[in-house]
């Protein structure tokens, strides 16, 4: 498995967007957290449309940065499946928040009662999110 890349800065802002800030690693982020998508194939029939070469770099970089983990699936051992780590799950209030300012600011497809949701009952939407990933992680 490949080492995290060194950072250009000690900025820590500038620590995350080395690993978040391309067009790309936050959507599957979102696919794991918000979308229960954890195959290849399930990440690649997403609406933005990812390439496969690119959806297969950014998976390798999350893993080198122990944000996601990939293991064979049980049901099928040709298949790897993917979860969010620990530190992964850390992202879902940045994620959260994220989603709140994108309906906010932009026309989106983000069912009303769940932004709705997220902004009145922020803290206990974090703790389902956290506990049902936690439990996927788990398995």
């Amino acid at each position: 498995m490949p080492t995290p890349a060194k950072h250009r800065s000690a900025c820590p802002l500038n620590a995350a967007l080395e690993v978040y800030g391309d067009r790309w690693t936050l959507l599957i982020v979102r696919d794991l957290m918000f979308k229960d998508k954890a195959g290849y194939s399930e990440f690649l029939a997403s609406e933005e449309g990812i390439s496969t070469n690119i959806l297969a770099d950014r998976l390798r970089a999350l893993e080198a940065e122990g944000i996601v983990a990939g293991q064979r699936d049980p049901a099928n051992r040709r298949k790897v499946v993917y979860h969010l780590t620990a530190k992964g799950i850390d992202l879902a209030p940045v994620l959260t928040e994220l989603i709140i300012w994108g309906a906010r600011h932009a026309e989106t497809d983000a069912p009303p009662e769940v932004i709705r949701e997220m902004e009145e009952n922020r803290e206990d939407f974090l703790r389902k999110v956290r506990a049902r990933l936690e439990a996927v992680a788990k398995d």
